[in-house]
């Protein structure tokens, strides 16, 4: 997939690493770049900070949480803009509590935007790109899609969603065999803000820039799965010829992973 005189969609794309790619998107020669946030005040910083990089940028402030507002802005976009090649499923939000803390609006709120959201966008945009019978869909999901972790039930089931689906929908493609590609990604934390006060014992915390650069290239080759830093399947075979006790130990005790959010603070 070229980026070059193609259209981007990039929800989230107000901060983060949703406008570092879309820098790239425009970097690498796309000739649109379309923005949807509900940021309304962020998205003008970007598109002025973006200007100078010689294409048609267009904001829509969106709640993505909203289908019937998606569903509208999507018509809008198709009329103001035009087919969109590339759509990057960016957008985001993270309740660090356990689950017995989370309020009914909270667990909503988390299906709504990490995970419906996703597919009610996908919904708008794909007949076009099937009927064109080219572009590239990218989800990002999470590492928490793979593996469970205190303080992040409702934010795991939703990104472990993402994954089912964004597979099914990749599945879908190539056996309808449209020039299509989906890819799902699967970071561990990245420092954006969005996970302040999150530690980690052994893996890295990912720095936004190279993060995002990995994204894009994986959309560019076509990439069906990228997972950060711990590679897919040595999470999924870790879990396959593991006893869960072990496992458990492991991402305890080795890795970590259980006590990242033991003094989570995230984005105001």
């Amino acid at each position: 997939m070229d980026f070059k005189n193609k259209t981007v969609l990039i929800t989230g794309g107000a901060s983060g690493i949703g406008k570092i790619m879309g820098r790239k998107a425009l970097e690498r020669g796309a000739s649109k770049l379309v923005i949807c946030d509900i940021n309304e005040v962020g998205m003008g910083a970007v598109k002025e900070e973006f200007t100078s990089l010689g294409a048609d940028i267009f904001c829509y402030k969106l709640d993505v949480s909203d289908w019937q507002a998606v569903s509208a802005i999507s018509t809008k976009i198709s009329a103001e803009v035009g087919l969109v090649d590339i759509l990057i499923n960016n957008a985001g939000i993270v309740v660090g509590k356990f689950f017995h803390e989370h309020s009914h609006d909270d667990i909503m709120k988390s299906m709504r935007i990490n995970s419906e959201a996703l597919m009610h966008l996908t919904l708008e945009f794909l007949p076009g790109m099937m009927a064109q019978n080219q572009g590239a869909i990218c989800n990002i999901a999470s590492a928490a899609g793979l593996i469970s972790n205190p303080k992040m039930s409702v934010y795991a089931a939703s990104k472990w969603a993402v994954v089912g689906w964004s597979e099914s929908l990749r599945l879908e493609m190539e056996e309808l065999k449209k020039n299509i590609s989906v890819t799902t990604v699967m970071p561990f934390y990245i420092n954006t803000g969005m996970f302040d006060g999150v530690k980690s014992k052994l893996l890295p915390i990912l720095e936004p820039e190279p993060t995002a650069e990995r994204i894009i290239k994986s959309i560019e080759n076509e990439r069906k799965i990228l997972s950060m830093p711990m590679p897919y399947w040595f999470i999924r075979l870790s879990q396959g010829i593991l006893p869960i006790t072990v496992f458990d130990w492991v991402m305890r005790n080795v890795f970590g992973i259980y006590d990242t959010m033991t003094d989570f603070r995230g984005r105001a």
